[in-house]
């Protein structure tokens, strides 16, 4: 995990005590001024690098000391203070010291117009304390807006990276539709549903956050380098690793966690039955947000895993954005709109009326009122108006004494 092209002595300009062996060499010139960060937020980027996303170990002691404090405790090796440091994972940290250099990384985003947000920020998202020991210890951000305000009215939309066409086009849809709703689009800017979802926001002017498994500063895939260049500047890109790291596939799922605690709810496009988009959904639902799933052909591999959850009861069926709003937004406020067939003729009859023409045969004979009354359980004269009431719409005639349907068409 450590950029072994760093050297010992940059780790030395973010931690005493190591200073004082290049003091002697007066011919080096000074390094040039960085900027001062508060040792919380120096500690955590150092933490950053020095474990994996999610590290519960590292989380509990978070939950009893300051990261300063854990850093050093680290460090200098006094793990007693620390049960759950135990000597092999003890050792395992202060390998990846050598060549640590916190300020360097917080320097190389700050340079690209990025910050690194830890808890007790302003901007932190409280959601995501919701994770426990294994909340991010910080977050890359890179972008404009407040990622705390953004998170407020966000929806995850993810799925499968090899996609049909139609799963492409409906996240497109929801994450276009979603966006003109005002709702803040989350994936992880992989192929298929995930780069669906954000072009969908993108291209009507919205807001998407990308949640990556790799530095902030990297673009993978390489193939989306220009789509992670327009959600950095028409939204956020962020994520738990340091600058330069590189994502594999424990950090995707990983990654997952974050894109679940993060949203109000999440909707799965499509995914197969061991998709990696399903564990997502898994996080979301463990987590007490709302989960959602978009049915897709019977037929189709890439469907089985969401249609799995819907007949689990895992996941809510939804197949637009104005259902997905119903379920994640304010009670009343965005409710879907009802759905109902087209409106016919006969729907707008009274129901006297209706109950008159419901009585009246098919047949080409007819029949007189007296059986129509006992039909509709109506008194003569009422069925006889009623009638005459359904003749002058064109859906009755009088033949004789008999009254039949008009034949149209």
């Amino acid at each position: 995990m450590v950029n072994h092209t760093q050297t010992s002595s940059q780790w030395s300009a973010a931690t005493p005590g190591r200073s004082a062996d290049r003091a002697a060499d007066h011919t080096a010139a000074p390094p040039p001024p960085r900027p001062v960060a508060d040792p919380e937020r120096r500690a955590r980027a150092a933490l950053s690098r020095l474990t994996e996303p999610g590290d519960a170990v590292i989380g509990r002691c978070l939950a009893r000391t300051d990261a300063a404090t854990l850093l050093a405790a680290i460090r200098d090796g006094t793990a007693p203070a620390h049960p759950d440091l135990d000597p092999a994972r003890m050792a395992g940290y202060r390998e990846r010291l050598v060549g640590l250099d916190p300020l360097a990384d917080l320097e190389r985003v700050r340079s690209r117009g990025g910050r690194f947000i830890i808890p007790g920020d302003t901007e932190w998202p409280s959601q995501l304390d919701d994770l426990g020991d294994g909340r991010p210890v910080g977050l890359w951000v890179l972008g404009t807006g407040s990622l705390r305000l953004l998170a407020l009215r966000s929806v995850a939309v993810v799925g499968a990276r090899a996609c049909t066409a139609y799963g492409a086009h409906v996240a497109g849809e929801l994450g276009a539709q979603l966006a003109e709703r005002g709702w803040v689009v989350v994936s992880g800017a992989a192929y298929g549903i995930d780069a669906a979802a954000h072009r969908g926001a993108l291209a009507v002017g919205g807001l998407t956050v990308g949640v990556l498994a790799c530095g902030v500063d990297m673009a993978y895939p390489q193939g989306h380098t220009e789509l992670i260049r327009r959600i950095a500047e028409q939204g956020l890109l962020l994520s738990e690793l340091p600058p330069g790291e590189h994502p594999n596939r424990f950090r995707f799922v990983l990654r997952n966690r974050v894109i679940a605690a993060l949203t109000r709810g999440t909707v799965v496009v499509e995914a197969a039955l061991r998709s990696g988009a399903l564990s997502t959904a898994r996080r979301a639902r463990d987590l007490n947000r709302h989960t959602m799933g978009v049915a897709g052909p019977v037929t189709s591999e890439l469907s089985a895993g969401v249609h799995a959850l819907i007949r689990s009861g895992a996941a809510s069926l939804v197949t637009d954005a104005a259902e997905v709003c119903e379920l994640i937004g304010a009670m009343g406020d965005d409710l879907a709109p009802r759905r109902a067939g087209p409106v016919v003729p006969r729907d707008l009859l009274e129901p006297a009326v209706a109950r008159v023409l419901e009585a009246v045969p098919a047949s080409a004979e007819g029949a007189p009122i007296e059986r129509l009354a006992r039909q509709s359980q109506l008194p003569p004269d009422e069925v006889l108006q009623r009638l005459y009431e359904l003749a002058s719409l064109g859906f009755v005639e009088r033949q004789g004494a008999h009254w039949r349907l008009v034949r149209k068409g």
